[in-house]
Parts: structure tokens; sequence; C-alpha cells
């Protein structure tokens, strides 16, 4: 395994089940989907901790206001930012540092085994919409629009900064902010993120490895042609290694890079054939026979129908800081 911290390792999803082309539970043991593998950073219990309006969330160390509607009606991106710079000047519930969240960290809050709203069992919010939320982050190919994310069903996508939608205020642990966000080139002694290995490539800001190759040979596939060729690359031992796994929606998304566009991918990185969109082995609970997919022109998550040959297939494992373990 990487030495990365384990802060900076995708969160694990809650998702438990796994699913047959109709849409039906199967059983999980040697699918590969994401019920089945369950990998990522796992949750502490009990994950929440109340204190009074306040509700820190202990896989992340992010502190959110218990209400998720605090403002009591949907704001524009700048009056969300407004609203928290008003929170810091009145000290709202004894803190200065409240902010709009990150995509990275509204994202790590929603369930892929739960909808309207999409947030974990048991969790202590009160007042939550199951609509759009705003995040702080602006979208890079198109500075009018900022990120929001779709506590309904988890869905993660872009909106012009003057539509009105809800805001949820954060205070985020600086010293857990992962690549998602921004990632990280080389510069003044900052090591790159990404580290080639030849044939693979290892993310340093997430432990994992991913084929350098982005994505078959053999182009779009469906969702379970994608699962059947990562069993495929396992059997022929693909890079000298057998534990390829297609990305679950976390470790998808974490490869982004929000600072840049068309790909979404850190400036400098040494993927080659990279495609417009991937299969996740996360199926949408929202329905069965769809499957979170991650848009590469600017990282935006959404869905895909299962059966259509429309989407990538890219390979990831747990990796290694020094060399690729595959040799």
């Amino acid at each position: 395994m990487s030495k990365t911290n384990d802060l900076s390792m995708p969160v694990r999803t809650d998702q438990r089940s796994c699913y047959g082309p109709g849409g039906a539970e199967i059983p999980c043991a040697g699918t590969g989907q994401d019920g089945d593998l369950n990998k990522g950073r796992p949750w502490p219990e009990p994950r929440f901790e109340v204190d009074g309006d306040q509700v820190l969330d202990r896989l992340t160390g992010s502190v959110w206001t218990r209400s998720a509607n605090l403002p009591g009606f949907p704001l524009t991106w700048a009056e969300g930012w407004s609203y928290v710079e008003e929170m810091n000047r009145g000290g709202m519930f004894g803190r200065s540092d409240w902010t709009l969240p990150s995509r990275s960290r509204l994202f790590s809050l929603i369930s892929h085994a739960r909808i309207n709203p999409a947030l974990p069992a048991e969790h202590p919010f009160v007042d939550v919409f199951s609509g759009y939320y705003w995040t702080g982050k602006g979208v890079a190919r198109y500075p009018s629009q900022g990120w929001y994310i779709h506590l309904g069903g988890g869905r993660v996508f872009k909106g012009m900064k003057h539509g009105s939608y809800m805001v949820w205020p954060v205070v985020e642990p600086t010293s857990l902010k992962n690549g998602t966000d921004t990632g990280a080139e080389a510069s003044d002694g900052v090591p790159p993120r990404f580290v080639n290995h030849g044939a693979t490539v290892l993310d340093r800001s997430t432990g994992l490895e991913w084929t350098r190759q982005a994505g078959l040979k053999t182009g779009a596939v469906d969702w379970h042609s994608a699962l059947e060729a990562i069993r495929f690359l396992n059997a022929q031992k693909a890079h000298g290694c057998t534990d390829w796994r297609l990305p679950n929606v976390r470790e998808l998304e974490s490869i982004v890079c929000l600072d840049d566009h068309s790909p979404a991918l850190t400036g400098g990185h040494p993927f080659e054939n990279v495609e417009a969109t991937y299969w996740s082995a996360t199926t949408s609970v929202y329905e069965p026979t769809y499957a979170w997919v991650l848009h590469m022109d600017d990282g935006a998550v959404g869905v895909g129908f299962k059966q259509n040959k429309a989407f990538g297939a890219w390979p990831v494992r747990d990796g290694n800081e020094t060399l690729s373990s595959c040799r």
C-alpha cells in the first residue's frame, strides 16, 4: 500500500448491494461492483457528533451547521458567500471560520445507498432539502458557473451563479483538503501529484494507481462488459497485477482537478488517450439500471444507463509510493 496519508484516501461509499442487468439485487461475491469490494477510507462509528447547532463529521473533521437550510431560502452563489461572511462577522455559534463547502467536502456527505435525501443513515441533520446545494467552487471553463450537488440523489453538476440554490455552511480543516478540488503540479519544491511508472501511474494525493492508458483499448463499453473486462485484465495479469478493479464513484471522482478542464486533470498529467466519460463500479440506487459516471471535460458526476455502450472503463488498484508493485 501507499504511504499516502490515510486522510487523503477517497472516502468509502455506503453501497453494500450489487445488481444484475435488470436492476435486481444479486449476491455481491465476485462481481467487482462497489458493494462487493467496499474500497476506500472506512467510516468511524458513530460518524457524526452533535454539539448543539453544529455537527462534527468524524470522517473528515468538518463541522457543519446542524440545519441544512440555515438561511431559510435559496440564494445565488454570491449571496451564499455573503451569507457565510455575515455569519463570521456575527460569530455564529461561537465561530468565525464558516465557509461554503468545497466540492469534495460536500460530496463526502453523499450516501450512495439512500435517496431523498442522499445522506447517510441515522444522520443528525435537520431541514434537509432534496435538491441542489451550492459548493464554494467555481467552474474552471465557465467562470459564470459554480458547482452544486443534488441532495436528492447525489448528482454533481454545474449551474449559473445567478441561479438560486440551497446553502449549507461548513468549517473545513485545511489539512484534509485533497487533490479533488485543486491538484498539485511540481513547483517550488512541491513534488508532482502523479508518478509515472511507465504502464501505470501513481496518484500521490490518494495512493491509487491507474493504468497510464486511460481506459480499455476496446473503447466505450456497457457497464457489465466493463466489469468483465477488469476480470479479464486480472486473469491476464495485466502489467503484472491481479488486483485491478473498476473504480467506485469516489475513487473515480478523486482523479479530477477542478482547476483544469478538457480534461479535468492536473496540468502536465502523464495519462494517454483520456476519454470523455467513464463508468464507476457504483450503482445509482435512484434507478439500479443506471450506474454513476464521470464526465472528464469539467469533472461532473452523473449517471449512465448500464446497457449503453457509451462510456470508458479506467482500471485502478491500490498503489505503492516508490515503484509499481505490479513488477
